[in-house]
């Protein structure tokens, strides 16, 4: 039973992932990170297949081997997160709303400023 609830999570995150790619504002490889993690406990040949991918697979390898979080990934979630509150603010969020978010925002940025980056 459990081998199941691992394997529907790992497809729903890599499809999730696989949204990721069509529209640029949801991020990929979050999403493929949890579906390898899940797919190692449920399927080690779909783990395989995210891993081995061409474009994919190295970011997902450098999280798993080494916690390693690109530049260009921490330049662009930190963008991202940074937008999501200005634009919340802008269109009159109510501020505890706003402060919540960008505390949330801003401790996600403190991890990902501590990764290595190579």
């Amino acid at each position: 039973m459990r081998r199941r609830i691992w394997l529907m999570i790992g497809w729903l995150f890599a499809l999730f992932g696989i949204v990721g790619v069509a529209l640029p504002v949801v991020p990929t490889v979050p999403f493929l990170l949890v579906a390898a993690w899940a797919f190692a406990r449920s399927s080690p040949a779909l783990e395989r297949r995210i891993l081995d991918h061409p474009t994919y697979g190295p970011p997902v390898r450098a999280w798993q081997e080494r916690g390693v979080v690109g530049p260009l990934a921490k330049v662009w979630a930190i963008t991202a997160m940074t937008s999501g509150v200005g634009i919340s603010w802008w269109v009159g969020m109510p501020l505890w709303v706003v402060g919540t978010q960008a505390g949330v925002c801003g401790l996600v940025a403190v991890f990902l400023v501590t990764r290595p980056s190579r």
